[in-house]
């Protein structure tokens, strides 16, 4: 585990540091963000969060190679994750350019997936999936088909949440946290060994996405782009697939502090992406609905979002975000302990903190109005 932390505060600390020089080459090379009416920031704001991130990355997998215990961690933790960097820069590249020049939709996604191609044939894939119970085996092609639509799906989720100051950062950071104490505990509680790519990639993650929020969190002085956003979406994506490579599926489906066997937990690598980012899928189904309805392209942009209705119903622009990310880690870290631990308790709890969730969402605003009024 210290070492675990050391990979974090890595990535946290040269995220951070890179920050600043990424802030001053995205105002020289002219990669902002202008105003625009559907827009919620004022002034025009650098890209380039994105190249910062990657550098945390990269400088965490670095260190990690020469620290006593991963250092002794053989090709099936270091594989992985230098497969998933290999492909984090071709989409980080992608974002650069489309921070520069606005790439079309098309162009955009034939980058995304190639990084996902990059990424399967470094041995990043599924090998299986759990139906009914049960295991289905896939070839290589079924493989490389199911594994590609995961990871570019996911990228474009984070990619499209990145609407408010430090939104998808965050979003992912606590993703990230809630599946490296998924892989940790499968790990200790199964017997294997704590060397473990996804916890690797989750812990390097997640210090990148800290590290870049005293930068973007609002008022933001920078924005990590698409550059951003679809690193740390792929990034997320690999980590959880990289895990089903290294655990066999009997392991998966143990439960947890003498819990009954389950076969949820099989199930955990699969859908947290889905799972933490539930809230911008629902949101995306629900823009393509109300943009056809409508007669316009599933793709035009407007402020009818869940964060744009958030800033409506009165909450503040810090408010809205840290009610997203408590929806965030909500789903993330229930979807992990019903997962591990089976109950009424987990049950319960989970509901619990849904409804006082819901319920800061829509009474804050009315106790603002009366404190004000």
């Amino acid at each position: 585990m210290r070492e675990y932390l050391v990979v974090f505060g890595i990535s946290l600390g040269v995220t951070y540091l890179l920050a600043s020089i990424a802030r001053q080459l995205a105002v020289r090379f002219g990669a902002v963000a202008r105003v625009r009416d559907r827009d919620v920031h004022a002034i025009p704001t650098p890209y380039f969060g994105g190249p910062a991130m990657f550098g945390g990355l990269l400088s965490a997998y670095l260190v990690s190679m020469h620290l006593p215990f991963l250092s002794l961690a053989d090709s099936t933790v270091f594989g992985p994750v230098r497969g998933v960097l290999l492909g984090g820069a071709v989409i980080c590249l992608v974002g650069i350019i489309d921070d520069l020049y606005e790439l079309d939709a098309l162009s955009k996604f034939a980058g995304q997936v190639l990084a996902a191609i990059i990424v399967v044939t470094q041995g990043v894939q599924f090998f299986y999936l759990p139906l009914y119970g049960n295991y289905l085996g896939l070839d290589q092609i079924q493989a490389m088909i199911f594994t590609v639509i995961l990871i570019v799906g996911t990228a474009n989720a984070v990619n499209f949440v990145d609407g408010l100051d430090g939104l998808a950062a965050g979003i992912v950071a606590i993703g990230a946290v809630a599946f490296f104490a998924y892989a940790f505990i499968l790990a200790v509680e199964n017997g294997e060994t704590r060397a473990i790519a996804a916890a690797l990639l989750t812990a390097a993650l997640a210090g990148a996405c800290i590290g870049i929020l005293p930068h973007n969190f609002f008022p933001a002085r920078m924005f990590i782009g698409d550059s951003g956003s679809m690193l740390i979406g792929f990034v997320l994506a690999c980590s959880s697939i990289s895990l089903t490579g290294q655990f066999p599926a009997t392991s998966l489906t143990e439960g947890v502090g003498g819990a009954e066997a389950s076969f949820l937990p099989a199930l955990l690598p699969l859908i947290l992406p889905f799972t933490i980012l539930l809230v911008p899928f629902i949101d995306l189904g629900l823009a393509v609905v109300r943009r056809t309805r409508a007669g316009r392209s599933p793709f035009s942009p407007d402020k009818m979002h869940i964060h744009h209705r958030l800033l409506e119903i009165g909450h503040s622009h810090r408010r809205a975000v840290l009610l997203m990310y408590a929806g965030a880690g909500l789903v993330a870290f229930g979807s992990v302990v019903i997962s591990l631990f089976s109950g009424w308790q987990s049950i319960v709890g989970f509901g619990v903190l849904a409804v006082l969730t819901a319920a800061a969402v829509f009474v804050l605003p009315k106790l603002d109005e009366k404190v004000w009024s």
